[in-house]
Parts: C-alpha cells; structure tokens; sequence
C-alpha cells in the first residue's frame, strides 16, 4: 500500500531516484534535523493513521469510494511534485505505467476491502506474506525458508478465526493485497529504472485512480453523497497515506541505507495494531497478538539475514 499503501521496501529505489530530483525547501530542511529512523517511524505511523482515517469513512462513502478518492487526490499532489521530471520515458513505457497503476489500484482495493472486515493490525500482518514471500522465492538460503516457516505459523493461528472472528472475505482480500505489494516490488524496481525521476509513481497513480472509478461506479458509487467534510477526510487519508509519508522516507534514505529501512518497515505490523486498538478500538486477543508478533520477527529476520548475507 499502499499502500496500505502498497510495497514499502521497493520503494526504496523510487526514493533515491527522487530525492535528488525534488525541492523540497522548508520541509527538507525541518526534516534534515530529525535522525533518518525518527523521519522513518513517523511515516509508519502517518500510514497507520491514513488507514485508520480511512475506515471511519466507509460508512459514508465505502470502501471502494475512498480508495479511489485516496488514489485521485494522491495522484494530484504526486504530479505536482513530480510535473518537472515528467518527459518521453513515461510516453515510451505507457505500457509498463498502466500495469503499475492496476497494481496499485488491485492492492488499495483489496487492502480497503480487508480493513472493512478483519480488524488493521491483522490485516496488515497477513499483508506482509505477500513481500515476504517474495523475498524467500528469490533467496536460495534456507535460514529464509524458516523465517517464512514463522510467518505462516503465525497466519496458521489466525486459521480457526476464520469464519467467525475473523471475516473470511477480509483474510482473503488481504491475501490478494500481499500479492498486489509483492507485484508492486517488482513493478517498481522497473519503472525506476526506465521511467525519469518520480514521474513513474506520480503517473501510475493517475492509471490507479482511473481504473478504481469504474470498480465505484459499477458497485453502486456513493460519491453523489460526499460533502466539504468527506472530502477534506479524504485528503487527510492522501496527505497521511501517501505525501506525508512519501517525503518523510525521501528525506530519510538521503541518510539511510535501504537495509537499515527495511528494517525499521519490519516495525509496520505491530504498529498497525497500536493504531487499531488507539483509534478503532480494535484490541486484539493473546493469540493473534502472537500471530502479528510471529510475523514481525519473521520479517525482521528476513532482513537481517540479507544484511548478513550482502558484502556490503
């Protein structure tokens, strides 16, 4: 997510083309002033936030509308960040953007479509076997396999809640919303490298807001009901979803190396669960706490072990 947001460890590469392409003036220097991991965990939490932002508006507009609005509004700010950078690189991969956006438009949808039904914290951990999944299929090292053997010890907890507690549209949609971030893993990676500075994103998330209208209109759109106070919610769930985290972690990874961010990322589950319990009142019981923790370490010790893996 994106997502919720969609892939935050891919987005690494997109961060180091980008930062050197921005101006970021007043901002970047406030933020030059904070440690890289402080900048980092305020993202995280601005995530969080967004998606908590974002379920209080599903009783109004559903889930599906405020996808698509988080998508258009986050779409505007991007391309105003990004309008400079735009050039014939996005004209001559139009191709590769479309896919980019329907892959973020697939994991918003699904991502939203989850939190609606199972509570954050455990949406977000089942989320992370779609990046962890990813990263074992291309490792050749067997301590990985073992992390993923956690994680899904972890997911097997949460098994016989599925049908009762636990909505089984919501696991699955958060399945699929795993799947959507490691697609955007790999996406990203290309368009990085094919695409002018933070043009790609900006333009694949212009794609992603067109693709989602037709998924609100078909579903019987609620949009004829928004009002100012919607609407200024749904910028809020973009800003803190999406531009706020966004040049939080270009700031960081000026002073950062993208292990030491994935690391931190790793942090994502358990504070999708303070967040939940904070704002949605959505406390989780001593099993599926162990099911987020599980997947947590799973994930920090994916990282580390790559760290240790690398020359570098």
């Amino acid at each position: 997510m994106e997502q919720d947001t969609p892939n935050r460890r891919a987005r690494a590469l997109t961060c180091q083309q980008r930062v050197r392409e921005s101006h970021l003036g007043a901002f970047a220097r406030a933020a030059a002033a904070v440690p890289p991991p402080g900048l980092l965990l305020v993202s995280i939490v601005s995530i969080q936030i967004g998606a908590a932002v974002a379920v209080n508006l599903f009783p109004a507009i559903g889930p599906i509308g405020t996808t698509f609005l988080r998508l258009a509004f986050s779409a505007v700010l991007l391309v105003i960040v990004a309008r400079r950078t735009i050039d014939g690189s996005a004209r001559r991969h139009a191709g590769l953007l479309l896919l980019f956006g329907f892959s973020i438009a697939a994991t918003n949808l699904c991502f939203y479509g989850a939190i609606d039904r199972i509570p954050l914290g455990i949406a977000v951990a089942i989320e992370f076997m779609g990046p962890l999944g990813l990263a074992v299929a291309t490792s050749r090292r067997l301590r990985d396999f073992a992390w993923i053997g956690l994680a899904v010890v972890g997911i097997a907890l949460l098994t016989p809640d599925i049908g009762s507690a636990l909505d089984p549209l919501g696991v699955g949609l958060a399945l699929l919303a795993g799947a959507g971030w490691a697609s955007f893993v790999l996406l990203s990676r290309r368009v990085g490298s094919v695409v002018t500075g933070g043009s790609g994103l900006a333009l694949a998330m212009v794609a992603a807001s067109l693709f989602t209208l037709p998924v609100e209109l078909v579903s019987g759109g609620r949009l004829g009901q928004l009002d100012l106070g919607l609407l200024a919610a749904a910028l809020a769930v973009a800003i803190l979803s999406t531009a706020l985290p966004l040049s939080l972690e270009f700031e960081a990874l000026k002073r950062m190396t993208p292990r030491t961010y994935g690391i931190l990322v790793t942090l994502e589950p358990v504070t999708a669960v303070v967040v939940g319990a904070i704002a949605l009142h959505q406390g989780l019981g001593p099993k599926a706490m162990l099911a987020v923790a599980c997947v947590t370490a799973a994930a920090l010790g994916v990282t580390i072990s790559d760290r240790r893996g690398s020359p570098h």
